[in-house]
């Protein structure tokens, strides 16, 4: 799946196979020509087993992470069970959609494990949902998602879908002059979060 962003650059992407699930994105922050950080975080881990990626504006991201996850946490206090992937994407989708007339100028890529299995959803500015099986996002998604589509598998294991999502990034950091400065990658099992990890270029 293959969704255009025309704001602040970035290459975005989610990933998941029958074993794992990958959520990762360049560090790059840029406006037009100017370079305002070589560090920005756009994937956040939600809950033990759940996670999400942004592309977009970083303040937005921020702020509609930092809330979902207080609803999500409130509503494994309440309910004493973990939420599936489709109840975060959801948290997500009605915070986008109650801001629909300001919105929140971000992409979202939710993914993780639940009780069903793997799952990748990506969500528009405005809160539409989508599952697929993998998701890119930002400026540099054209690039990134060729390389996801020509090796994708959906019996991958976390290491093959670890190095895809490299790859992945990695083309688009090439060929993207909004994305680079290194990659933040999540892995998720069944388990929980496998690998939290910053890749500098």
């Amino acid at each position: 799946m293959n969704i255009q962003f025309p704001y602040p650059g970035a290459t975005t992407l989610g990933i998941r196979s029958k074993s794992a699930v990958a959520l990762a994105s360049e560090k790059r922050l840029s406006y037009g020509y100017f370079v305002i950080s070589k560090s920005a975080r756009k994937v956040f881990q939600i809950t033990p087993k759940i996670g999400a990626a942004c592309a977009g504006f970083v303040a937005d991201m921020q702020m509609l992470i930092r809330d979902a996850t207080a609803a999500i946490n409130l509503y494994r206090l309440e309910n004493r069970i973990e939420p599936r992937v489709q109840t975060v994407a959801k948290v997500l989708s009605n915070y986008l959609f109650s801001s629909r007339f300001f919105p929140y100028l971000t992409e979202s890529v939710v993914g993780g494990f639940d009780e069903d299995g793997a799952h990748i959803i990506v969500l528009d500015p405005l809160g539409s949902m989508i599952e697929d099986d993998y998701a890119v996002i930002g400026s540099g998604a054209e690039i990134a998602i060729g390389v996801v589509e020509s090796e994708y598998k959906q019996d991958m294991t976390p290491k093959e879908l670890y190095d895809l999502s490299i790859k992945a990034i990695k083309a688009s950091i090439a060929r993207d002059a909004a994305s680079g400065n290194g990659i933040d990658i999540l892995i998720f099992t069944e388990k929980g979060l496998m690998v939290n990890e910053t890749i500098s270029l």
